[in-house]
């Protein structure tokens, strides 16, 4: 299919701001430069009750944002890691998205401000994400919340994150989760896919992009098939949450989240994997601007309630 109307308008207000390409930049600017995801989202909805906190993380605080959409105790929790290529990104960024789905799916969203690279490389993010998912299960009934229904998610490097604690969490045996939300989830650090030589370049998130991303996530040192990098190289896929898996036609990571899908299904995991035709990267975040990325969150948010009532 053809690259939707929204989707190009989108890309080209991006091509007429200029300036170099995002791999060309130290961290620091790509940091100040980045795309305000939180803008395309559009107009930030009223939440009942908003708390920033701070959690004791393996290696120091770790700060995160809790919306509660009110109503009787005890709600599901959905923990929400963002996307940024562990690299750049935080809260903000995902702030009127968290909003949106609290209400929506009428679950407590707890949204994770892991630390990022360069100066916390792998596994930083991932020890930070599964220390936040612990503390809402052994906490949860100090903000209202469910133990027992506790899902996670996250976009690009944050459905990366997802996804790894998904396993971790099944391989350490805490907690059982019910569900994971994985859009355009990255899974493999191998970048060689047929999406990422279709997509290489001109869709917003490019193959070097990536490979930028990737080099000061885990350096030169780590394996790249290490499943706490790449979930897709995971030992089994046995045992894990169900799941939704989003993808988008013109995203360099549109088949590794859709392998992750198969291998997800190969081992009897539920799991519904939707392909959104003629989206790119990030459009779940730019619901203000690409009707396709409202659709999407008002299926992520079924999904989770469904899920939540299961």
């Amino acid at each position: 299919m053809a690259l939707d109307p929204q989707a190009r308008a989108v890309l080209d207000q991006m091509a007429a701001l200029g300036g170099p390409a995002l791999h060309e930049l130290s961290v620091s600017e790509a940091r100040s430069q980045s795309v305000d995801m939180a803008a395309m989202h559009g107009s930030p909805e009223s939440v009942a009750n908003i708390e920033d906190l701070e959690l004791t993380g393996p290696a120091g605080a770790i700060p995160v944002r809790l919306y509660s959409p009110g109503g009787d105790a005890p709600l599901p929790v959905f923990v929400y890691f963002h996307g940024g290529g562990w690299v750049i990104g935080d809260i903000a960024s995902s702030d009127g998205l968290c909003r949106t789905l609290c209400n929506a799916a009428h679950c407590i969203v707890i949204s994770v401000d892991y630390r990022l690279a360069p100066e916390h490389p792998f596994p930083a993010a991932v020890d930070d994400s599964y220390a936040a998912v612990l503390w809402a299960w052994e906490n949860a009934s100090s903000f209202g919340g469910d133990a027992a229904r506790i899902a996670v998610g996250g976009d690009s490097a944050g459905g990366n994150l997802a996804a790894v604690i998904a396993q971790l969490a099944r391989d350490r045996g805490r907690p059982a989760l019910k569900y994971q939300l994985l859009i355009y989830p990255v899974t493999d650090a191998a970048c060689n896919s047929l999406s990422y030589s279709q997509n290489a370049e001109g869709y917003f998130l490019t193959k070097d992009a990536m490979r930028w991303f990737w080099t000061h996530y885990i350096g030169n040192n780590i394996d790249p098939g290490n499943p706490m990098a790449s979930p897709l190289h995971a030992h089994s896929f046995l045992g894990l949450p169900p799941a939704l898996v989003i993808t988008a036609e013109f995203d360099p990571l549109r088949d590794e989240g859709e392998a992750y899908a198969e291998r997800l299904k190969q081992a009897g995991v539920p799991v519904q994997l939707t392909r959104y035709a003629g989206m790119i990267h990030g459009f779940f975040a730019m619901g203000g601007l690409i009707d396709q990325g409202k659709q999407a969150v008002s299926q992520a948010a079924a999904a989770l309630r469904a899920a939540f009532q299961a």
